[in-house]
């Protein structure tokens, strides 16, 4: 029986006829769009799509033209669920009990408040959102033979047009805000339009919303607070030296390098959550780098200058305060991308030996399978980037805010316009964000290269594509004994590509996997009893080999860290008293450089 003839007399329409009518209408329709791009300048193509999303969506209409019965099919999947929501509300209206058609996935707290569940309009709503939404998504995720970072970049915002769309983020469609509307007289929209407007203001026009009660913190008085000392000061960084809290210290010192596109304290944020002050109590000297936070002054600065001024400075002033003739360098994010090119610049002038062992939070090498960030690069959206940064000599740090903040959307962004704009509520206080806030602009040179050569070129995992001052850069000559830590749930950098980090060097390493995410997953003390890690102590080759094997174990990493560490950083010797060696105190801890704002 043909699909003809299996949909006579049943009251749907004809699936030959239908498709041929969906294939032609599609047809038409992207032709119309091609020929109003095309007939378009650059530069106004460019202001029309600055995400550069045209060719991708074009590609996938082309492919969705090419099979339009599995358009079909999912168009009858989806009128067939709606009947069945239709008829589930109408027994309910009637009042039957009745069960949900679907639910809000776990961790989705937009539909949390009672009135989604116990009114039955409300209830409605969500389902038939949620339903479109599941819909839409596989609609797009279905679609077979597209390039895989054209597919990648399509889902991606198409995901976020679908969150924009939730019935949440309007007033007529949320019921928690219709109740405060009427509670408060409508009082609540006069003070989220008065925090609308100081949000346009304070950030320029960017449609950026404030995240947190950022009068309740201050950077040195409730943030920052490990007792140290600033050692040295240059154009680029201040060296911070923590205080001793124990009576001996292993020889061999650790200096951080945390990311720069953010603040160094997300690791000493508070007495509880301190990393540093954690690694200090268990008997290490630690120092840590704060970053300047670049003007236009420092548009030049690429990541050679970062190698050389920063790295590389750092590790000989810690060489000379300790005496010590090499460190334990550890590196977060961006910084433990260059820290995995100063390991082999190191190796080819000679001097590896300075680097006594390196430790990689959440660090990526190797970008083929990178993060959520890779649907923002390609050659237009690249220019685009490049223009605002010229315009500077910086990359702005409200643009790079706008880009995480659209990696989990939901939270980042819509959570507080309903909280700040329909509800009228004043942000929470809460240390995390107030950081996640406190962002740092980027160098254009710095920036520029660092996309073009990991995300766009994936250049570095290419034995030497790339040279910093004149030597090679060749991952794949480093020996240096390697702790690389991912967060199971990183969405900037996913664990299965900081993991390639091990098909790279060559030394001794230590892989390990920790619960949450990008931030939570490295900034989780011990005394918090929170997440779990996973370790493999077999001979593994790939990360699902690893996953296969791996033991987990409840609780922080840290103490893990400490242990492996300790292993290899000499005997103990007395105390370091912070200014006491070469270089003395310039201040205290944390030093001008963080208190610097954008």
């Amino acid at each position: 029986m043909t699909d003809s003839e299996g949909t006579k007399g049943t009251g749907m329409p004809d699936m030959e006829a239908y498709a041929a009518f969906v294939s032609d209408a599609a047809g038409k329709s992207q032709q119309m769009i091609e020929e109003f791009l095309e007939s378009q300048p650059t530069e106004v193509r460019s202001a029309l799509d600055p995400m550069n999303l045209t060719p991708a969506i074009l590609d996938l209409t082309r492919k969705m033209v090419a099979d339009p019965n599995a358009f079909m099919r999912n168009q009858i999947s989806f009128f067939e669920d709606y009947l069945k929501l239709v008829d589930a509300s109408a027994r309910r209206m009637a009042g039957m009990e009745t069960m949900p058609v679907i639910e809000p996935t776990k961790g989705d707290k937009r539909f949390k408040a009672a009135g989604w569940s116990e009114q039955a309009p409300f209830d409605f709503i969500k389902q038939s959102y949620l339903l479109a939404s599941r819909y839409i998504m596989q609609m797009v995720s279905n679609v077979h033979g597209l390039d895989p970072k054209e597919a990648r970049k399509v889902e991606f915002f198409t995901k976020q047009m679908v969150d924009a769309a939730s019935p949440s983020n309007f007033l007529l469609t949320n019921p928690e805000a219709i109740q405060a509307t009427i509670e408060s007289k409508g009082e609540n929209l006069v003070r989220g339009m008065q925090h609308l407007l100081d949000d346009f203001q304070r950030n320029e026009g960017m449609p950026l919303v404030k995240m947190v009660d950022d009068s309740k913190f201050a950077v040195g008085e409730n943030l920052a607070t490990t007792p140290g000392k600033v050692v040295f000061r240059n154009r680029l960084f201040e060296l911070i030296q923590y205080s001793p809290t124990t009576k001996d210290v292993y020889a061999t010192p650790i200096v951080i390098f945390p990311p720069w596109i953010n603040k160094f304290y997300i690791l000493d944020l508070s007495a509880e959550k301190s990393f540093v002050s954690w690694a200090v109590a268990q008997g290490f000297t630690v120092f840590i780098v704060s970053w300047v936070n670049p003007d236009a002054s420092y548009a030049d600065c690429d990541i050679a200058t970062y190698v050389n001024e920063g790295f590389l400075e750092a590790i000989t002033v810690v060489q000379e305060i300790t005496g010590e003739p090499s460190v334990h360098a550890v590196g977060y994010c961006v910084a433990g991308t260059i820290l995995s090119m100063v390991l082999a610049y190191l190796h080819a002038e000679g001097r590896e030996g300075i680097v006594k062992s390196a430790t990689f939070f959440t660090a990526q090498v190797d970008f083929s399978e990178a993060g959520d960030l890779s649907v923002f690069i390609d050659d237009e959206q690249l220019a685009l980037i490049d223009r605002m940064m010229t315009e500077k000599g910086y990359l702005d740090k409200r643009a790079m805010a706008l880009t995480f903040n659209m990696l989990r959307s939901n939270d980042l962004i819509w959570s507080y316009v309903v909280n700040n704009y329909l509800m009228g509520r004043e942000p929470m206080a809460f240390d995390l964000l107030y950081w996640n806030c406190d962002s740092t602009n980027l160098p254009r040179a710095f920036h520029k290269q660092y996309l073009n050569w990991m995300y766009k070129s994936n250049a570095l995992v290419e034995p030497g594509a790339i040279e910093i001052m004149g030597q090679p850069i060749d991952l794949t000559s480093v020996e240096t004994p390697c702790y690389i830590q991912a967060g199971r749930e990183d969405h900037i950098a996913p664990p299965r590509s900081v993991f390639k980090i091990t098909e790279q060097f060559q030394g001794p390493m230590r892989f390990v996997l920790a619960g949450s995410g990008h931030i939570a997953g490295v900034v989780n003390p011990p005394a918090a009893n929170k997440y779990q890690y996973w370790t493999n102590d077999n001979r593994y080759k790939g990360f699902d080999a690893f996953l296969d094997g791996a033991t987990e174990t409840l609780g922080s990493w840290w103490p893990d860290w400490a242990a492996w560490l300790g292993t290899r950083s000499g005997k103990k010797v007395p105390a370091r008293e912070p200014g006491k060696g070469p270089h003395k105190a310039l201040e205290d801890a944390p030093g001008s450089y963080v208190k610097v704002k954008s």
